[in-house]
């Protein structure tokens, strides 16, 4: 694996019909395609929104594709995210549910999922689809940053670390689907889950639930006691420090 920092994973060439990213709980899925363009999307909304690689992203862990592409916008602004909803931050997004329950916070709010209430708030789906779909070349640093858990901080690299430890140990390819048991909120979610199926081409199918059929060659679990119906298995305890 070749990349240095997260927007590596996002090439213009790696944009295909293969899937990127799966939901069956909400019946979605993304194409490569689709899902690297709205990620440039995703970070041009954000800078529009006062992110910046000095300020701080918060996300609603809601196993969605948006808190996804949120953070993959983030990350190409070297900026941190952090998917505690309620922590500090310069921007924040949440589901339009719960809009009501963080107008007070300080920072932008955005939400996503329908139309908002207030005017003061942003329509996350409404602000991406408006903006270019392009990112702009920006230097980031790979040990800056890039995931915030507590007091725990997680760079670009060590990131990636987890996802050449997982691609190696399940012989991920371009083509696999990897099926993600794991909360968002977990951080190895993010390094073993979502990029290492994009550092390998795969697919990421995102299942938090230990009992639902998944149609997927291996899985991210929590621990060994999780294992699923999927012949390859790996338990996330494996990449915590």
């Amino acid at each position: 694996m070749d990349a240095a920092v997260l927007g590596d994973l996002l090439g213009r060439d790696e944009r295909r019909s293969q899937s990127a990213v799966a939901v069956p709980a909400v019946d979605r899925a993304m194409s490569y395609h689709d899902f690297i363009t709205t990620a440039y999307k995703s970070g041009n909304a954000l800078r529009y929104l006062g992110l910046s690689s000095n300020a701080r992203l918060a996300v609603d862990p809601a196993l969605r594709p948006e808190p996804l592409l949120a953070f993959l916008g983030a990350a190409q602004l070297g900026a941190a995210t952090t998917f505690d909803p309620t922590a500090e931050a310069r921007v924040r997004l949440v589901a339009v549910d719960d809009e009501a329950d963080y107008e007070s916070l300080e920072g932008r709010l955005a939400v996503f999922g329908g139309p908002p209430e207030a005017t003061a708030t942003t329509h996350w789906e409404q602000e991406v689809w408006s903006e270019n779909p392009a990112f702009p070349p920006t230097s980031v640093d790979p040990e800056a940053t890039v995931l915030v858990d507590g007091d725990d901080e997680y760079s670009h690299r060590r990131l990636l670390e987890m996802a050449e430890a997982v691609i190696k140990e399940l012989s991920l390819t371009q083509g696999s689907r990897l099926a993600i048991r794991t909360p968002l909120s977990r951080p190895e979610t993010i390094g073993g889950g979502l990029l290492a199926a994009l550092a390998a081409g795969a697919t990421a199918v995102f299942a938090d639930d230990p009992t639902t059929p998944v149609d997927a060659e291996a899985a991210l679990v929590a621990a060994a006691s999780d294992e699923p119906p999927e012949p390859s298995v790996y338990a996330v305890d494996a990449l915590s420090p």
